[in-house]
């Protein structure tokens, strides 16, 4: 008997621990009866229906999310369809909490498995292995919690079932060949004590904590790996204290140099323990990710999140000084109370606190959330089909949100992209504010005809200036040195750019530097090479302009003399993978 499990993710770099999880939790006993089938929402529906086929299970069961449910649905129709006795089974977030309307709408479902999964999974895997082929028996369904399932014509409910022990669950990753070359997910808690609207992590408020040696063990197996990156879905990390600081002393303690560690934490309730425990970090070792959301007392209010905007600032500064953590900050457009000047307001605060990462989401009206619930006494009105996304509400109209969109459009490319950390800031002094700015450039973006997907890197450096010398035309040589000083801070180009400065007066003193071994004398990493090979190696440019710098008031001066700056492309800052540079 083969049970089949199918995750359909966003990426190819994504894995679904849900699917790993059940089968780890069935054991070595029903390791040759379960198999994981893994594809992205990018496949060809025909392409996966092939390979459901060609795997010949007799039973499937589909991982579903607001991400891939539209899929799996037409997935689910389409399987039954050439496998017509093959009992179909759903599980996930996005079918746990309407499950009785849900199996009304695919009459080809067997069943769903509501809420978390691992031990109702060992039941049904039971019940399939012990179940005649062919029959159609149920007896036994009904004794297994936590599903909704049909007999006949009749839909029946067996009852919620209680919360999982996170240490009965085996650790999941003994064979890393399965995830090679992506994102490794790990908890090591389930549950959250907050309360916020929007989010299905509020309805499970009890917090259940991994042991924390075998925690550590598990961290020893990724850290003797090698892994690029383990990405921890705890929902808030740092929730119960002790653990935090307990696992943060273990990573910094054993740092092997190469695996970096992903935390989404409360920052407001950071103490002065865990902020100078983060300062020890090393740089790239870990990184944050904090849910700002809104800066709006009354927002916060209206989704039950008690969070304190003015700790959390303090907090986020606090560990910018280190400038060893990369740091991700999130906005949610949407909300309650919150209207298009709110959130303005709310965007400039988070902006200033310099995130290496600036999110701007979209409220998702998630099924089984207290948000979902109270939408229509928010006006709050949003998508029908996944993933449910607000369309307007009583405080933002659909254009407004539309707005948004375009200046979320900007903020990724030019903010998260991390490609003009120096032209930005000081572009920005040309705008009342930085969000006026990302919303003048999306829309000289829409009135320039200006492509949002086109993949060349220098067509947006051009684009930024074409805008900068539409509002800022007395500074257009300012900007043509920040824009080369950005571009070369991330690659020596094959191609000079066409915005870059013309260097014929100062091509002389550029060759005279590299002739001279000067180049060598100022990167010591490249004293062994002939300065003709560190010439190809690195890159030196003449500025008139103070490039590298972006703080103080005001627009730059020019220098009384123009200066070579040199990149070195081995020595990268490991937060922001900019080349390091030399002012000579």
């Amino acid at each position: 008997m083969k049970f089949l499990l199918i995750a359909v993710n966003a990426k190819y770099i994504h894995s679904n621990p849900a699917v790993y999880s059940l089968k780890a939790y069935a054991g070595e006993a029903y390791a040759d009866a379960v198999e994981i089938a893994e594809y992205t929402i990018n496949n060809r529906m025909e392409d996966i229906l092939a390979d459901l086929h060609r795997r010949k299970p007799d039973v499937a069961a589909f991982s579903c999310y607001i991400w891939n449910w539209r899929l799996v649905r037409e997935l689910a129709e389409e399987l039954h369809k050439i496998r017509p006795g093959l009992p179909i089974w759903l599980g996930g977030p996005e079918v746990s909490f309407e499950p009785r309307e849900i199996l009304e709408e695919l009459p080809m479902a067997a069943g769903i498995m509501t809420g978390e999964g691992e031990q109702t999974f060992l039941e049904l895997l039971r019940y399939y292995q012990r179940r005649q082929p062919g029959t159609g028996d149920r007896a036994g369904l009904g004794e297994i919690r936590g599903i909704v399932y049909r007999d006949g014509e009749i839909v029946r409910t067996t009852g919620q079932r209680e919360l999982t022990d996170i240490n009965s669950i085996p650790f999941l990753y003994e064979d890393m060949d399965a995830f090679r070359n992506r994102i490794i997910y790990y908890e090591s808690s389930r549950g959250c004590p907050f309360r916020c609207s929007y989010c299905l992590s509020s309805i499970d408020k009890r917090v259940r904590l991994r042991d924390i040696q075998k925690v550590k063990r598990e961290l020893d197996f990724f850290l003797e790996h090698q892994v690029p990156q383990v990405k921890f879905i705890d929902r808030t990390f740092n929730c119960n204290r002790e653990h935090a600081i307990e696992i943060w002393n273990y990573i910094q303690k054993n740092d092997n140099g190469v695996t970096n560690f992903h935390f989404e934490v409360a920052a407001d309730i950071l103490g002065e323990e865990e902020t100078e425990l983060l300062a020890r970090m090393r740089p790239g070792l870990i990184q944050l990710e904090i849910g700002v959301q809104s800066a709006n007392p009354e927002t916060l209010a209206a989704i039950n999140r008690c969070s304190d905007i003015r700790r959390l600032e303090q907090a986020v500064r606090r560990i910018r000084e280190g400038r060893n953590i990369h740091i991700h900050l999130d906005l949610i457009a949407g909300l309650p109370k919150e209207d298009y000047d709110s959130f303005r307001r709310s965007f400039n605060t988070v902006y200033r606190l310099e995130p290496d990462q600036l999110q701007l989401g979209f409220l998702k009206l998630l099924k089984g959330s207290a948000m979902y619930e109270k939408a229509g006494s928010y006006g709050i009105n949003y998508t029908s089909q996944p993933p449910y996304e607000v369309l307007y509400s009583d405080w933002m109209s659909y254009q407004e949100i539309c707005r948004l969109k375009r200046v979320e459009e900007m903020v990724e490319l030019y903010y998260n992209s991390g490609q003009f950390a120096h032209t930005l800031p000081i572009l920005e002094k040309a705008f009342e504010d930085p969000f006026a700015m990302f919303e003048g450039l999306a829309e000289h973006y829409e009135k320039e005809g200006f492509f949002i997907s086109q993949p060349s890197r220098v067509y947006r450096y051009e684009a930024l200036l074409s805008f900068a010398r539409a509002v800022d035309g007395v500074h257009e040589e300012l900007y043509k040195e920040l824009l080369t000083y950005d571009v070369y801070l991330r690659e020596k180009m094959k191609t000079r750019p066409g915005f870059a400065p013309a260097v014929e007066r100062e091509r002389s003193r550029i060759r005279a530097f590299y002739d001279s071994g000067r180049a060598g004398e100022e990167l010591p990493a490249y004293k062994a090479f002939r300065p003709a090979q560190v010439a190809r190696m690195t890159h030196a440019e003449v500025f008139t302009y103070p490039v590298w710098e972006t703080a103080g008031e005001g627009f730059p001066s020019r220098l009384e003399e123009p200066v070579l700056v040199l990149f070195d492309y081995k020595e990268r800052d490991p937060l922001t993978r900019q080349a390091g540079i030399r002012v000579v």
